[in-house]
């Protein structure tokens, strides 16, 4: 039996008036977060057929008359510090915008904290809701970087995975703040995991890359003023997102760019120069899609059992063409690659008489990387 879709989204009172316009029938839609006591509609003057309303206020009057028509209706969520179904990805004004709690503190922390009571257990309740939250960030990433039918990208998605505890002075977190940088002049659009770290560096780098290269530098050296402490990692040191902050403000106009975090790892901030965040629940989900969308490569900084982790998920993707296309996996360390751990042989051996295995490349230069990204472009799956 072939399974029915859903082939419209409606998400606001304009979207409804110009679907239902010239015709007679709500058909193979979900209706999402609109106010229908305050817009009154007639249901009776429309044929409804396959039909899921979420998130949205209605009379008792209207609730019933839908029932009875076998709409299935989720009620109007109560109650959370998050909206479970989303119009827009993140950004970091949202998340960081202070809530009106006890003791101040950010949104994106109220959601963590909240998150946390249950994560290992979660009511029936509380888990719909994230697996709603969560597949309403998939549909607005989708959106975003423009997915045609056979699952490539309109934007030129490159991932940029490492360590959380990279410091901003450190060798790795310039490196790959530059060839981020470099690699987001050449039109890619840059994907990290939305933390702190390598992540941030990568966000840094490419949101930098619409100005010269002597603002890049300047901006670098704000953010290394941050100081150290041994006992504490850097991001939480109280002038860690001041420095940032001081960046952003200096330039105010940088280049669009991805973080795709979750609050699994919620104690770690994401890092404000991405200019949409797509914040997951669901850790496993994230990482799946964080893989996923990176068509055009991804590059591996140093990094610990995160980022190993996330080399063999690529390579398995990578492996069996899971996403319809084989893409480069850039190892931009050869002293952590090659010297201090033998992955990058590894990941040669189990590639041995598949199509990625041209696709691996060990390198410890910034332009060597675009380079590499250039000239190696994803390869369709026959």
């Amino acid at each position: 039996m072939k399974a029915t879709r859903f082939k419209t989204i409606i998400n606001s009172k304009d979207k409804f008036i110009k679907y239902v316009e010239k015709r007679a029938k709500i058909e193979h839609a979900i209706i999402q977060n609109i106010n229908f006591k305050d817009f009154k509609v007639n249901w009776s003057e429309f044929s409804i057929y396959n039909c899921i309303i979420v998130d949205c206020e209605l009379s008792k009057e209207d609730l019933s008359y839908l029932f009875q028509q076998g709409v299935f209706v989720y009620p109007k969520f109560k109650k959370l510090p998050y909206q479970p179904i989303r119009k827009e990805l993140y950004n970091w004004r949202e998340l960081m915008e202070i809530e009106k709690t006890k003791a101040p503190k950010t949104k994106d922390e109220v959601i963590y904290q909240h998150f946390n009571q249950t994560r290992f257990n979660p009511p029936m309740d509380e888990a719909l809701t994230q697996r709603l939250h969560d597949y309403s960030i998939d549909s607005c990433l989708r959106e975003l970087l423009k997915f045609n039918d056979e699952g490539m990208t309109e934007k030129k998605a490159v991932g940029f995975m490492g360590g959380h505890s990279a410091l901003r002075n450190s060798e790795s977190y310039i490196k790959t703040a530059t060839a981020a940088y470099l690699i987001a002049q050449e039109g890619y659009y840059v994907v990290t995991g939305g933390g702190p770290g390598i992540m941030e560096a990568a966000n840094f780098g490419a949101y930098m890359s619409s100005y010269p290269q002597e603002d890049f530098m300047n901006a670098l050296a704000f953010l290394q003023e941050t100081g150290t402490n041994h006992k504490h990692p850097e991001y939480l040191l109280e002038n860690y997102l001041q420095q940032a902050l001081k960046v952003l403000q200096k330039y105010p106009n940088g280049s669009d760019n991805l973080a795709i975090p979750t609050w699994f790892y919620g104690h770690e901030p994401s890092n404000i120069f991405a200019s949409h965040i797509a914040k997951y629940f669901s850790n496993s989900l994230r990482e799946d899609i964080l893989l996923s969308v990176c068509l055009y490569g991804v590059v591996y900084s140093p990094g610990s059992a995160g980022t190993t982790q996330e080399i063999f998920q690529e390579a398995t993707q990578n492996h069996y063409g899971t996403y319809g296309y084989y893409s480069p996996m850039i190892f931009f360390s050869k002293k952590r690659y090659a010297e201090d751990t033998s992955l990058y042989s590894t990941l040669h051996q189990l590639a041995k008489g598949m199509r990625y295995k041209d696709l691996l490349f060990l390198t410890d230069e910034p332009e060597e990387v675009v380079q590499l990204i250039k000239t190696h472009p994803p390869v369709k799956k026959i």
